[in-house]
């Protein structure tokens, strides 16, 4: 049964990634059909991005009401209910309007599923598992453009994964009595203590939670900084041809599923904080062969190193969680690093954007560097806070 259940949200993940990327694989085809500008594609993420920082931060007090089978189904059926809206939508309005749930329902089932793992199952597992949403993310896509390709239009793309989380939710909903629930308080007259959920502010006041959030903002600044800006850089800085740029600049996509892949079994062997470790080293060193003047060979290896650095970082921080904080304040904290996550991914990207059109593209290894010092200094201060 324990193990029906783990296939069962090893499938959640892999559920978890294939819409991630959709809207910036069809967008192409999608902002002609609407006339409007290009640029109107962040609107739609920035919305998506609020609605799944407001989830996140409620994802504890839907946790302890629901359970986490429970929020997951629903958050699923609420995805899947906004991509088969976007797949009929005819106006930037509806899309945007639809955005609304597509963020709700994907902050929430993020941090109660990785909580729950945290909880039940080892670091392998975590690492394995964002290594299936790296799997959804990649094939994602690739419905969309077999989709785009086929002659079947965008709209299809959509109803497609749509189809694909509506599976999916059957799956969840029968597969309800698997999930263990919360164990009961009781008092010592034997009746059963409601707990309450945490607030925000009572969450930042926790030692180590500032820390941690400060973290997770800094790794997702790393990550998708280097994920957006990294064929411009090679392109602009390093003289590198446009179609190899892109192409070189998927290598750091690579590096991270690889990477999680192998982080599994190197779980086996190191604990979630060592894992964190090397995977700062590996980053860094990754930006430092960036640094160096040296030709496209090393540029490629500098993008693949930081992919394999950001590998175990972000798994072994969530795994981390209940040692840090306890089982009963997790989903809280988790929570809110999630939301933390998604801060980081609307400004720092942008940020350097601002950067690179007013200074120099040049700046971009500097700027991970920058962000990854912070990220290793916080860590070691949260490890020190939080060690029994």
């Amino acid at each position: 049964m324990v193990s029906l259940l783990l296939a069962v949200i090893y499938l959640a993940f892999i559920s978890l990634g294939l819409p991630d990327a959709l809207l910036g694989s069809a967008w192409p085809s999608m902002y002609l059909e609407f006339g409007v500008p290009v640029s109107y594609a962040g609107i739609i993420s920035m919305i998506i991005a609020v609605g799944t920082i407001v989830s996140s931060l409620q994802s504890d007090r839907l946790t302890r009401w629901l359970g986490t089978g429970k929020v997951t189904a629903i958050s699923v059926t609420m995805t899947a209910a906004a991509l088969f809206g976007f797949s009929i939508s005819h106006s930037f309005v509806m899309l945007c309007l639809w955005a609304v749930p597509y963020g709700l329902g994907a902050g929430s089932v993020d941090a109660s599923l990785n909580n729950y793992v945290a909880l039940h199952y080892e670091s392998r597992h975590m690492s394995w598992l964002h290594c299936m949403w790296g799997v959804g993310a990649t094939v994602g896509p690739y419905i969309m453009g077999a989709a785009l390709t086929g002659g079947m239009g965008w709209n299809s793309g959509y109803r497609m994964i749509a189809i694909l989380q509506v599976i999916l939710t059957v799956i969840l909903i029968f597969s309800l009595p698997l999930w263990k629930q919360r164990p009961q308080l009781v008092d010592a007259e034997g009746k059963v203590v409601r707990e309450k959920a945490l607030s925000l502010k009572e969450i930042i006041g926790i030692p180590g939670a500032k820390e941690v959030m400060l973290c997770f903002f800094c790794y997702c600044a790393v990550e998708q900084t280097a994920a957006l800006w990294a064929s411009s850089y090679l392109n602009l800085y390093k003289g590198i041809p446009a179609e190899r740029s892109a192409s070189f600049a998927s290598m750091f996509f690579i590096g991270i599923t690889v990477g999680r892949a192998l982080s599994g079994f190197i779980t086996m062997k190191l604990n979630d904080v060592q894992m964190i470790r090397m995977g700062q080293g590996i980053i860094a060193a990754g930006i430092l062969v960036m640094l160096l003047p040296l030709g496209e060979m090393a540029s490629l290896t500098g993008l693949i190193l930081i992919g394999l650095g950001c590998a175990p970082i972000y798994p072994c921080i969530i795994h981390s969680t209940p040692a840090h904080f306890g089982a009963e304040k997790s989903q809280a904290i988790i929570g809110v690093q999630m939301a933390s996550a998604y801060v980081g991914t609307c400004l720092m990207p942008p940020l350097f954007g601002l950067i690179a059109n007013h200074i120099t593209v040049a700046l971009m290894p500097l700027y991970l560097l920058v962000i990854l010092i912070l990220m290793a200094v916080m860590h070691e201060c949260l490890t020190k806070k939080t060690s029994s």
